[in-house]
């Protein structure tokens, strides 16, 4: 059911009250009217409203006070000044105070009808904006990062210094460790949380585009530029621009990167006119951006430009103590998503994943969650429910904890006679011979090892 729209009405005039009242009621709104300024700040102070309508001149108030009252306690609420004395100085002063719209009495009603409608829409847009903005806000909390290890906090601390600043950063790391997740924590946490966070792939937009993308472009620059169209440089202007995979930008963009970088504005392209622009720069690589300027495949003044706050992150294989919790974290986002219930890993699962060397690292690990969580049928995840790599990594690994030499080979026996079955068909002649065994040594291992004959 539709929330209806909370308007208070401030009129001294009784009939004028009284008639506008039951409009409003008419229209579906909810309406509290009161005859005085003392009596609207009371109803103020208990309650929220969408929308005010106010006398500009009141026996015991000014409309204006009421409207910087308002806006002040409560911005989201749109006011619109109503009065038998019209001026323009008055009007100008309403608008700059913060009114949503000024009409003069007699009131045309039809007028009215349109001006509450607009701004019961802005208001419905503005509530939106806010709410998807702390929903931005708390998504992307230091708290929602999960990390215990030794080497997250100390990425945490590094972040909070970060975020109190306006510094160009440089985070670093494997790919699937999360830069981009970090690049967003750095902008929501940061002075510039309320503005834009304007993402650039530069390794996913092809060399000849990623110029016009960044810096946009005027009408007739190029073949299809039939309109201006500003880039994502200006379209992130007061928030941040934030450049992954910059150590694939080719040579001449980062010249003009290096520009803007130090000039603080763009040329769109086919223009020679500059413009200003006011962006935090936060960029991201999986290269070793020295030893790439080394090679002179990226420019030494740009690196230099870029790493004036490096924040390198460690791969998933040197933070074991999140594994657990990352895996749990995963496990209940997709068992959640796929309306299954919650699942579990079991003490070998576990031990397999802590094993194995997680190339893919983070992401790697949340599509294995997904996978797992699509594919297992009950709700406990073992070692048999693992894709085949990291079964057999976990196999053949020595881990300080220490290995079970009889139990891990006979999960390989099991392992390799379950794979032969498979590409057999079942038939224990033909899988006895992919294994080089007689079939009877293949039956009486499987009946060893307690497998279904």
């Amino acid at each position: 059911m539709k929330e209806r729209t909370k308007i208070l009405l401030i009129d001294d005039e009784e009939a004028g009250r009284e008639a506008l009242t039951l409009l409003l009621k008419g229209a579906g709104h909810h309406i509290r009217s009161v005859a005085s300024g003392t009596e609207g700040f009371q109803s103020l102070a208990r309650e929220k409203f969408d929308i005010l309508i106010t006398d500009l001149f009141l026996p015991d108030s000014n409309g204006i006070d009421i409207l910087k009252k308002v806006k002040e306690d409560s911005p989201l609420t749109e006011v619109i000044l109503i009065t038998g004395h019209a001026s323009a100085e008055t009007a100008v002063r309403a608008m700059k105070e913060g009114a949503f719209d000024y009409i003069t009495k007699p009131l045309n009603i039809d007028e009215l009808k349109i001006i509450i409608a607009k701004a019961v829409e802005k208001h419905r847009l503005l509530t939106e904006n806010v709410y998807l903005k702390k929903q931005l806000r708390d998504k992307f909390e230091f708290a929602n990062i999960i990390g215990t290890s030794p080497s997250m906090q100390q990425v945490f601390a590094l972040m909070k210094r970060i975020v109190k600043t306006d510094s160009t950063v440089l985070i670093t790391g494997e790919s699937g460790t999360g830069k981009e997740l970090v690049a967003k924590a750095i902008h929501f946490n940061g002075q510039r949380r309320d503005k834009p966070f304007v993402a650039v792939h530069c390794g996913a937009i092809p060399e000849n585009l990623l110029e016009s993308e960044l810096f946009g472009y005027v009408k007739g620059a190029f073949t299809g530029a039939v309109r201006d169209k500003i880039g994502k440089f200006e379209a992130a202007t007061q928030g941040t621009i934030f450049l992954d995979e910059i150590g694939t930008m080719a040579m001449q963009l980062q010249t003009k990167l290096l520009r803007v970088l130090q000039e603080q504005e763009v040329e769109r392209v086919g223009s020679t006119r500059p413009v200003k622009i006011d962006v935090r720069i936060v960029a991201a690589t999986n290269l070793n951006l020295a030893e790439e300027v080394k090679k002179g495949t990226f420019r030494e003044d740009l690196f230099y430009r870029l790493n004036v706050i490096p924040l390198p992150l460690p791969p998933l294989r040197e933070r074991v103590e999140d594994l657990l919790p990352l895996a749990k974290h995963f496990l209940a986002k997709f068992c959640k998503e796929m309306h299954r219930r919650p699942m579990t890993l079991a003490k070998d699962g576990l031990e397999a994943l802590e094993s194995y060397q997680w190339p893919g690292n983070v992401r790697e690990l949340e599509n294995l969650m997904e996978r797992v969580a699509a594919l297992t049928e009950g709700d406990t995840i073992t070692l048999q429910d693992l894709p085949p790599n990291i079964r057999e990594e976990s196999l053949s690994r020595v881990t300080e904890k220490g290995v079970d030499l009889v139990k891990t080979l006979a999960e390989i026996e099991r392992s390799m006679i379950n794979d032969a079955l498979a590409l057999s068909d079942g038939v224990k002649a033909r899988a006895a011979a992919l294994l080089n065994l007689n079939r009877t040594t293949l039956v009486e291992k499987m009946r060893r090892l307690g497998m279904p004959l």
